[in-house]
């Protein structure tokens, strides 16, 4: 039977980066099944690329804050009390599951699945209060710490099931004295990657894009793709680069997302590394892949536990060969086939991005290896089923029948 979704992206819905494509490559995993996903959002962010069975019902416009901004910051306060009123609006049509997404998600969607008498289903990004801290909106000794920290935990009570996007999250959050009985599992549904997509472009794309972006010809090209944030680790590697760049000058550094542009642009003219890094701003989803072929090396800088790390999944299914700070996120990932470095330790962030540029023989054999792990296990496609089983073990839990989980978690 063919389910109606409604999902819940309390954000900017569309905006190019590793949470919304979770959320339209869910939703487009779904619709490919046969199934119908509404998803109530912000009311800026861009169209996502067109979806059998998808639609975006967004909340009434806010003239004075169009620009999509990333984290946290005060106008979600009333953004989401007119995201709630938009959701149960449109729940007024057919609803079989309401799909939240982020705390904010899971709080309006408790009120809209709770008034239609269906079941919620969090799907959990991380943790609120440590993304706060992260995007430097709140200190931990902040007065305002401990209630974001009680809300949270309340929170994550309320769903039916919860979804995360690794086996760790998962683990800390069925392991939480602030969860409820087993009523509600968590239960494991890491990030894929349409493969068909993120392949090799022709060469001809790759070369002129790199003529367009002004790399010079012989320049060997370290790739980064994602937020361009603290707790993405682009100091870090702006202050590795730098490193990597006297070791080896024909290095290129390809520094590609936003918001924080000026920010890292003026950190690299500081370091006198301008003329050796390029940054594109904003990447579009659908031009993601082109882009990342023009690197020989990715990196991935990221320290946090709770998070996924969507922009490992492009690299892998790119077959590119990374440097990574060391995660259980990234672990779960990329296995034994990634360069681990310590988290914050630029020097040794520095060595290894050097190290695997100077070994064209490793790479050669990552590469294929990285390729083959993309497509046997990370498959939107195995991943849809997979939640149309969460959907059905919900729904039969709310006719009064226990909940199973599918997969259990050590």
């Amino acid at each position: 039977m063919p389910y109606h979704v409604l999902a819940i992206a309390p954000t900017s819905f569309f905006a190019d980066y590793g949470c919304h494509v979770r959320i339209f490559e869910e939703a487009r995993a779904l619709g490919v099944l046969g199934h119908q996903v509404t998803i109530c959002a912000y009311h800026n962010g861009q169209d996502p690329p067109p979806a059998r069975g998808v639609r975006v019902v967004r909340m009434p416009r806010v003239p004075w804050h169009a620009e999509i901004r990333v984290g946290s910051h005060y106008h979600k306060l009333y953004f989401d009390a007119l995201l709630a009123a938009t959701a149960l609006a449109t729940s007024i049509g057919r609803v079989d599951v309401v799909h939240a997404h982020l705390h904010e998600g899971a709080l309006i969607g408790y009120l809209v699945s709770r008034l239609r008498g269906v079941p919620l289903v969090f799907d959990y990004q991380g943790s609120l209060s440590c993304e706060m801290v992260d995007h430097q909106f709140l200190r931990p000794d902040s007065p305002l710490y401990r209630p974001i920290l009680w809300l949270e935990h309340l929170i994550d009570r309320l769903p039916d099931a919860t979804l995360t996007s690794s086996q760790n999250a998962a683990r800390l959050l069925a392991a939480s004295p602030h969860r409820r009985p087993p009523r509600a599992p968590v239960e494991c549904l890491a990030d894929a990657v349409d493969t068909d997509f993120f392949s090799r472009p022709s060469p001809d794309a790759v070369n002129g894009l790199r003529q367009r972006l002004d790399i010079p010809a012989g320049r060997e090209v370290v790739g980064f793709l994602g937020l361009l944030a603290e707790y993405q680790g682009v100091g870090d590697l702006i202050y590795a680069a730098r490193r990597v760049i006297e070791r080896r000058p024909n290095t290129h550094f390809l520094i590609m997302g936003y918001p924080g542009l000026e920010r890292y642009r003026r950190q690299a003219f500081e370091l006198q590394i301008l003329d050796h890094v390029t940054f594109t701003g904003r990447v579009p989803y659908l031009q993601a892949p082109a882009h990342l072929a023009l690197a020989d090396v990715a990196v991935s800088a990221k320290q946090s536990t709770t998070e996924a790390n969507g922009k490992l999944l492009n690299y892998m299914a790119m077959g590119l060969p990374a440097v990574v700070y060391d995660t259980p996120v990234a672990r779960e990932v990329l296995a034994d086939l990634a360069v681990y470095v310590a988290a914050g330790d630029v020097a040794s962030l520095a060595e290894a991005i050097a190290g695997l540029l100077d070994d064209p023989a490793q790479r050669a054999a990552l590469a294929p290896a990285l390729r083959q792990r993309a497509e046997r296990e990370f498959s939107w496609t195995a991943l849809g089923d997979r939640l149309v089983r969460v959907y059905e073990s919900v729904r039969a839990g709310a006719a009064g029948r226990q909940w199973r989980p599918i997969s259990h978690v050590q």
